[in-house]
């Protein structure tokens, strides 16, 4: 009786472990296809470029690549910008450097190190949270910044997306 139980327990397993190869390639897939939709949900948002909504200056990303690399220190208006950005873990920063700026997170940090260590700029001061970024740029004209396009209110103007 022993000996059949024990038989019967590895024919189970075997027969577990079968079904569990077999269905692998179909679960394989499935996750692999949800990965890629939450991917695309993520890669989809855009980033908003956004200052003051009295800030006259125009904006392309040329201009916009050379205000957050600290190349032009000022708008075409003549006055000098006040870089904000969001903190390290969000992931418009990510976003924001990968189209925008063409650089990966560590490499935007490798550059801001060499910068300050030289003397030759300052990084964009960070935020802790869109509305905190929404509420500097509404009460410092010459204020800068980018955010999740879902977040952007009234108290500031879009001058961009990506």
């Amino acid at each position: 009786m022993r000996i059949e139980n024990t038989f019967l327990i590895h024919i189970t397993k075997e027969l577990n472990m079968l079904y569990l190869f077999k269905y692998s390639k179909w679960i394989t897939a499935f996750g692999l296809l949800f990965a890629n939709l939450l991917f695309i949900n993520y890669s989809m948002a855009e980033v908003a470029v956004v200052v003051h909504p009295d800030n006259t200056s125009t904006f392309n990303k040329g201009n916009i690549k050379k205000i957050f690399l600290g190349k032009t220190k000022s708008f075409n208006n003549g006055r000098v910008a006040i870089l904000l950005s969001p903190n390290q873990d969000d992931p418009t920063r990510k976003d924001f450097n990968k189209k925008v700026l063409n650089k990966s997170n560590n490499q935007v940090n490798a550059y801001w190190s060499k910068m300050i260590f030289t003397g030759k700029g300052v990084p964009p001061q960070e935020m802790a949270s869109a509305s905190e970024i929404i509420s500097a740029i509404a009460a410092n004209k010459d204020a800068i910044s980018y955010i999740d396009s879902t977040a952007v209110t009234s108290a500031v103007k879009v001058v961009a997306t990506f």
